[in-house]
């Protein structure tokens, strides 16, 4: 009989356990969506942003990346990707490269990793503009 009540209490403790774990994963989930449907990616005229180093970030749970975004003569020179979190967006990775080609922050997204281009383009939007990541 004792042994049948430590088994019964084992279960519930893991059943609880599980509960609190799940419910935690649906509340990151909420967040992280909800992080991704407030990013409204915006251009800025880069001839305004001095010459200079400048780092930014934007974390939204799930997705997180950090960026260095190198400004001289009104140009980004260098966009160095320093970090990136990512879960199946590595796709974006090229983000970076694109946005230094076409010397802007709203380049078209890739398919297949559109919330990891969103987060990449906060990010540097977020450095240049001085702003705190998400």
């Amino acid at each position: 009989m004792q042994r049948k009540k430590m088994i019964l209490w084992a279960v519930v403790v893991l059943l609880v356990i599980g509960i609190a774990y799940g419910v935690r994963y649906f509340v990151e989930l909420r967040n992280y969506r909800q992080g991704i449907a407030d990013i409204h990616v915006q251009n800025i005229d880069l001839s305004a942003i001095p010459d200079g180093e400048y780092f930014g970030d934007c974390d939204v749970d799930f997705i997180r990346a950090r960026v260095r975004v190198l400004m001289k003569d009104g140009k980004m020179q260098e966009l160095e990707l320093l970090e990136h979190y990512n879960d199946r967006g590595e796709a974006a990775n090229v983000l970076p490269s694109r946005m230094l080609e076409e010397q802007r922050i709203d380049v078209d997204t890739i398919s297949g990793a559109t919330s990891s281009c969103k987060v990449i383009q906060q990010a540097v939007y977020n450095a240049l503009v001085g702003e705190r990541a998400k």
